[in-house]
Formats: C-alpha cells, structure tokens, sequence
C-alpha cells in the first residue's frame, strides 16, 4: 500500500500547485480588465473637512423674585412675572462658541432678541462673558469690571434719578470694556478700559457706527448709546434709544 499513498499525496500537491499559481497574475492564461481604483470612505487617510461651529440655540424662560435675589425688589418698575431668561449661544473672546449666555430681559423683547443675538451669532461677533448682574450681587460696576455683557438691572440711570432703561429691562450693555461709558468730560470710570475711549481701535468686540452690532439693534428699532451728543454709552442699546 506504500506505492497508494504516494499516489494520493502527489495529486494533492499537484492541485495544490495549481491552485496557488491562479491567484498569482503573472500566472493567469487571459489578460484581465484592471480594477477600478477604490472609492474613498469613512476610514480614509484624506484630510476630513474643518468641524461646522456649533448651532445657536436660545430658549426663553419665565423668573421669580428668587431669580433675581439682587437685581429686583419691591418698586421697580417692572415685576418679574414681566421679565425672562434668555439662555442662549454666544460667540466667545477666544473664537468658540459658549452655550451658557443668559440675559434676563423685559418680556416683551425677548423674541426681538433672541433675534438680533443669532445675527450676531452667525456673524460670530465676540462677546467676553453673559450673565445675570445677579452674579455680581447688582453691582454695575464690578459687572463692567467683569466685562460682562447684561441686560435687566432695577437701578438708577447713570448721573440720575430716573429709572434706568435697564430697571424695564429694555437696555443691553454688550462688552462694557471694549465699549466704555465716556461722560462728556471723556472720563471713563474702569481702567482698564480707557485706552477704548479711542474709538479709532479695532480690538475685537469694539462697537463701531453703522457696524453690524448697530444695525442687528436697529433692525428691531432700538437704538445705540454712542449716538448721543456729550457723553457717549458706547455698549448700551435700548428701545427708546436712550
């Protein structure tokens, strides 16, 4: 049976032989239509294409009294039931975007705002930070030292006894620093913001006539503080323009 056995053997390898040769291509008996080259895909080593920004997104909610422990209080003009949250995206000093905006603004506004933030949002104007001067326990100063960009605050107006534009909370000061209070004396009261009483600066943030922040305002009908005579509000919108 030895003789059997090599038979057997000798036909397997042979088979085996023809086998490996036919998957090589010098070995084929017919010349072959190339393959197409592949298609790119999801693991390919080509550059991916840069990351959309992310949406801007807002939503408008109501506040209580407890909302604004240091903002509100018995006699302003306005109650909270009349004032809301804005929690909105804004674009941020370091060119992201940040999902922690809130703006506590009159009721009646509010959807006028949202409005006019998205614009500044798609055109990735830059804002330092957006929070309630209820952070900085209601004071508008240390609230400007923080660079804060807010709105609803029940205080006097500047140099007066009237109620601010803010105490109706139809006011929004946009980078306070960037865009200083000048009286009419051209005093500006923080100093590290002095240097932007020269409005020739393009700094990021700086507010500038017929810009784009002026005319986001203006296309809800408020008007803008660094158009008035004498002393200049150069982050202050409002809807009576003053």
């Amino acid at each position: 049976m030895p003789g059997r056995r090599l038979t057997t053997t000798a036909v397997l390898v042979a088979a085996l032989a023809t086998t490996t040769t036919g998957c090589g291509r010098d070995s084929d008996p017919e010349p072959t239509t190339p393959a197409p080259p592949p298609t790119a895909t999801g693991g390919s080593a080509s550059p991916s294409a840069p990351a959309s920004p992310q949406a801007f997104r807002s939503e408008i909610k109501k506040v209580t009294a407890r909302d604004l422990p240091h903002s509100w209080r018995r006699g302003c003009p306005v109650s909270p039931s009349g004032l809301r949250m804005i929690e909105m995206t804004y674009w941020g000093m370091d060119d992201k975007p940040h999902p922690n905006g809130r703006l506590v603004v009159n009721a009646d506004h509010a959807e006028d705002l949202v409005k006019v933030f998205r614009r500044l949002y798609d055109d990735r104007y830059p804002i330092k930070r957006m929070e309630p001067v209820d952070v900085y326990k209601g004071s508008d100063f240390d609230s400007i030292e923080a660079n804060n960009t807010s709105a609803f605050n029940c205080r006097q107006a500047t140099g007066s006894s009237n109620w601010s534009q803010h105490a109706l909370g139809t006011a929004v000061d946009i980078n306070p620093c960037e865009n200083p209070y000048v009286s009419s004396s051209g005093r500006v009261a923080h100093k590290d913001c002095v240097k932007f009483k020269d409005r020739s600066r393009r700094d990021p943030g700086v507010i500038h006539d017929g810009d784009k922040v002026v005319k986001a305002f203006a296309s809800i009908g408020w008007g803008w503080g660094g158009d008035w005579s004498g002393t200049k509000d150069y982050q202050h919108f409002s809807a009576s323009g003053r």
